[in-house]
């Protein structure tokens, strides 16, 4: 990927409390890694509204809707599983994460810092930075597909695992180094990103699901669920089995962003937020993308299926088919809205590693890890297990973090800001952490239970064991 010469240069739409514009360096400074957020930095409600809706209005939502017809989900645990589950997730950023961010107002990862020293925050980091740059990767990857249908690029197919084809990875690289770089000017940049695009993509996904209902050519809920069915049938090449029934659904739509609400990964983006009340702004994207868009995708391949006989899910042709040009840009922007700010937070994540480097570079740097990622395909046709994994390893560390909250520091700020780590490397943590992580690492690995399960108990158990491995601490 190509990177911005070292000079500082104007970026036009970033700007200092006095609206004064300022150079990518200052702009970098400006994010507040390492101290609370003031206020007068801080952002109104629309900010957040926009962000969650373009980010999970975006480019997973073209491979998870898929997947849950290839994994043979019925209709009906679609639409109540994941009207469920995204409630619960709603309610754990709101009621969870948004409280904890705007009183104390750190990052993440300073946040965890002041509790599990800076060594420790050091391997949890690297561990977060390098996930999420393989998130990243799978929606470069989304975008790729429908960047490459006018230089008629090969399509990867969905059991490929590797790049297919030399124009697949120069795709990849040009449109991630896009990515990279409007990542790398900051949060301000990234919500405005979003703001633009999430609007008009918002629509083009209602667009798709509507054409591709009438593509279905259905009169009733009785015809419709036969039809699924076949192409669930097709899609298996026969077999019509389900390996995701209701629950699987509902724990799956809770925790496919367990890190982000219950591992308090967010507190880097609601430490921002005026008020805790903004973290209903999560909706936006849990019912607008985690719902109705996740249900359109489903449709537009259960339409693919029965017009053309193909059960691929490549998002560019999938869209391009259904929406036309309008479809294509749609892929296009959403693989981005996700990206943006997923790499963003890995920028965060490498900072914090090294805390004297510029947050401009280390996000570039993320977002070369995360092109890299891209031109795998593995990680996007893979993203079911992937997430549920994910949120099993990081989303307990959220744990420490809310109980610490609530038991040693009262809920009072001050007194996490005055915290001054006893070891740089606190193993109460890191045991508390890793014990329950490993036990369903082994049940996911050895027993085959499905990754999404576990999140929640994990979480449960990270934090009651951090609180009787620090009892003094904790009642103090």
């Amino acid at each position: 990927m190509f990177c911005l010469p070292n000079p500082p240069i104007l970026i036009m739409n970033s700007t200092d409390p006095a609206g004064n514009p300022v150079s990518i360096e200052s702009s970098a400074s400006s994010e507040y890694e390492r101290e609370p957020v003031p206020e007068s930095a801080q952002k109104g409600a629309n900010k957040f509204w926009g962000m969650y809706a373009g980010e999970h209005a975006a480019g997973t939502e073209f491979m998870i809707g898929p997947l849950f017809l290839l994994n043979g989900v019925s209709l009906q645990n679609i639409f109540f599983g994941l009207l469920l589950g995204n409630l619960m997730a709603v309610l754990s950023w709101r009621y969870l994460c948004a409280p904890i961010a705007t009183q104390a107002r750190l990052t993440l990862y300073f946040h965890l810092e002041k509790i599990a020293g800076e060594k420790l925050v050091k391997v949890y980091n690297l561990a977060n930075g390098i996930l999420f740059c393989f998130l990243a990767g799978a929606m470069i990857t989304v975008s790729a597909t429908a960047v490459g249908i006018p230089f008629n690029m090969p399509m990867p197919a969905i059991e490929d695992l590797y790049p297919g084809s030399l124009s697949f990875v120069v795709i990849v690289i040009a449109v991630g180094a896009v990515i990279a770089v409007v990542a790398s000017l900051g949060y301000e940049m990234v919500a405005k990103f979003a703001n633009i695009a999430s609007p008009w993509m918002v629509l083009v996904f209602l667009a798709c699901g509507i054409i591709s209902f009438k593509q279905l050519d259905v009169s009733g809920w009785a015809e419709l669920n036969e039809l699924w069915t076949a192409s669930i049938v097709f899609a298996q090449e026969g077999q019509g089995a389900s390996t995701m029934g209701f629950w699987s659904v509902f724990f799956f739509a809770w925790f496919c962003n367990a890190a982000m609400h219950i591992g308090m990964s967010d507190l880097s983006v609601f430490r921002f937020a005026q008020k805790a009340s903004y973290g209903w702004a999560t909706s936006a994207g849990m019912y607008v993308g985690h719902y109705m868009a996740w249900i359109a995708a489903a449709f537009m391949l259960a339409a693919q299926i029965k017009l053309t006989q193909d059960a691929n899910p490549v998002p560019g042709p999938m869209a391009a088919n259904v929406a036309g040009l309008a479809g294509i840009i749609c892929v296009i922007v959403a693989g981005w809205t996700t990206a943006n700010p997923t790499i963003y937070r890995a920028g965060l994540a490498f900072q914090a590693i090294v805390p004297n480097a510029s947050r401009f570079k280390v996000t570039l740097i993320a977002g070369t890890v995360a092109i890299i990622a891209g031109a795998f395909p593995a990680f996007a046709w893979k993203l079911l297990g992937f997430v549920g994994l994910y949120g099993t390893i990081l989303a307990p560390i959220g744990a420490i973090i809310f109980f610490d909250w609530h038991f040693r520091c009262k809920r009072n700020a001050d007194t996490l800001h005055r915290t001054v780590p006893s070891s740089p490397f606190n193993l109460s943590v890191l045991f508390a952490w890793l014990i329950p992580v490993g036990i369903a690492l082994y049940f996911i690995q050895v027993v085959g239970i499905t990754p999404w399960f576990f999140p929640l108990p994990c979480w449960i158990a990270c934090g009651m064991l951090y609180l009787a491995f620090n009892r003094k601490t904790a009642n103090a």
